[in-house]
């Protein structure tokens, strides 16, 4: 058995990072990194809801390697809990080219149901936590 870390969650986003989207050093810029990770996060809320969500918070949020231009980067998540109308959501974030899969970023989201006036709302989970 491997002992290599492996993608934990289920792929909600796959891009391939591209030169437009680097900072002043060459890497990918944070900020396209993050964006990305909240579309993963209220994906997931929407699955799992079945409504309209919103971000409410970012609880963590850490970048562990760079992203370069050409990888291709996946998103995963996984709904860790839930509440009357909120949903705690894990994102981990890959960069993968032809010599490596790294592990670059890892949060946890916070999304909540919404109705139409934009309040929170009650929602029943398809799926069980």
């Amino acid at each position: 058995m491997s002992d290599v870390e492996k993608p934990k969650g289920d792929l909600a986003i796959r891009v391939m990072a591209m030169p437009k989207d680097t900072n002043q050093n060459g890497d990918i810029f944070g900020g396209w990194v993050l964006s990305h990770m909240d579309i993963a996060a209220v994906s997931c809320a929407i699955e799992a809801s079945r409504s309209r969500v919103t971000t409410a918070a970012i609880e963590s949020m850490i970048f562990l390697q760079p992203v370069h231009v050409g990888d291709f980067v996946s998103f995963y998540t996984t709904l860790e809990k839930t509440g009357r109308s909120s949903m705690c959501i894990r994102v981990e974030t890959w960069a993968e080219s032809i010599d490596y899969q790294q592990k670059v970023t890892e949060g946890t989201f916070t999304c909540v149901a919404i109705d139409e006036e934009k309040r929170p709302k009650q929602v029943f989970f398809h799926e069980s936590v």
